[in-house]
C-alpha cells in the first residue's frame, strides 16, 4: 500500500508511468492490450506503446498470442530477491520452518519496512488455515492481526494514532476492532498477557498470537514472531502457544544477531 505523500521534486515521470503499467497489468490475470493500458493508466497510446515495448524487452511484461500483455518473469525474480532480503540470514528461515513443522502452525516474521508494518517471512504449517494474501510484503490490516498489534505496540500513542490514521481501520470481519480506544485497550490486554492475540478479527475461524522478538530505536530493526491457528486452538491452548512463541523468539534473536547490527539492541 502506497502511503499518501507529496510528490517528490524531480520525479522521473516515465519511471512512474512504467510502474503504473505494471500495477494495472498485474491486476488483470488475462492481460491488457496497449489500448486498455493507456486508458487505465491515463496516458496517450503512443506513450503506452513505448513503455510497454520497453517493459516487454526487459522481461517485466509477457506478450500473449492475442496481443495482450501480462506480468513477466522478471517480476518473479525481483519478488524472490525481495523475500530473501526481508528474511535476513538463512538461519532465520530455518528457525521459522522448524517452528512450523514442530507446532503444525504457520509462522510469520514481521517488521517495519519504509514505516509500514510488513510480513517479512513465512513458513506454512499443516494445521493452520491457509490465507493467500499473508505472504512476504503484505502490509495491510495491522490493527486486525496479532503480528501488526505487536509492532503497533512498539510505537508511542501519538505515533500509533498517526499510523492508524494513514492506514485506516478497515473491518475485515464482524470481530475486527475498528476504533482507536478499543484497539488501545486490546493492546494493553495483550501486554498483560505477554502475547498479542486476535481471534477471527482478520479472517473468520482463524486466530493468531504474536510476541516481540526485539525492539530497537530504529523501527526497521524491530521484529515480531506470530503464528496462525484455527480459532478454537488458540482459545484452548493460549498458554502453550505463548510459550512456544517465546522460545521461537529466542532462537530468532540469535539468528538475527548474524546481521551484525551496528547499534546496541534492547530486548
Amino acid at each position: 500500500m502506497r502511503e499518501p505523500r507529496a510528490e517528490p521534486p524531480n520525479l522521473v515521470q516515465s519511471v512512474s508511468r512504467a510502474l503504473r503499467i505494471l500495477e494495472a497489468v498485474g491486476r488483470e490475470p488475462n492481460g491488457l492490450s496497449v489500448k486498455q493500458i493507456a486508458s487505465r493508466c491515463d496516458m496517450s497510446a503512443t506513450s503506452a506503446y513505448h513503455l510497454v515495448r520497453t517493459l516487454h524487452y526487459e522481461g517485466y511484461l509477457t506478450r500473449l498470442s492475442d496481443g495482450a500483455y501480462t506480468t513477466g518473469l522478471e517480476v518473479a525474480d525481483r519478488f524472490r530477491e525481495l523475500v530473501n532480503a526481508f528474511r535476513g540470514p538463512s538461519a532465520v528461515g530455518e528457525v521459522l520452518r522448524r517452528a512450523a513443522w514442530e507446532s503444525g502452525y504457520s509462522h510469520f516474521l514481521g517488521s517495519f519496512v519504509d514505516k509500514r508494518i510488513v510480513i517479512t517471512a513465512v513458513a506454512e504449517g499443516r494445521n493452520s488455515p491457509y490465507v493467500e494474501d499473508l505472504v512476504p510484503g503484505f502490509d495491510e490490516g495491522a490493527h486486525a492481526t496479532a503480528l501488526g498489534k505487536s509492532l503497533l505496540n512498539t510505537l508511542n500513542p501519538v505515533q500509533r494514532r498517526r499510523y492508524l490514521e494513514l492506514s485506516g481501520l478497515r473491518r475485515f470481519t464482524r470481530n475486527t476492532l475498528v476504533s482507536v480506544p478499543t484497539l488501545e485497550a486490546d493492546l494493553a490486554r495483550g501486554e498483560r498477557l505477554g502475547m498479542q492475540i486476535e481471534i477471527a478479527q482478520y479472517r473468520p475461524e482463524m486466530a493468531c498470537g504474536s510476541v516481540l522478538i526485539r525492539t530497537h530505536r530504529d523501527e526497521h530493526q524491530r521484529y515480531v514472531i506470530a503464528c496462525a491457528t484455527p480459532a478454537a486452538d488458540l482459545q484452548k491452548k493460549a498458554a502453550l502457544v505463548r510459550t512456544r512463541l517465546q522460545q521461537t523468539a529466542q532462537h530468532l534473536r540469535e539468528a538475527l544477531a548474524q546481521t551484525g547490527a551496528p547499534t546496541p539492541i534492547t530486548f
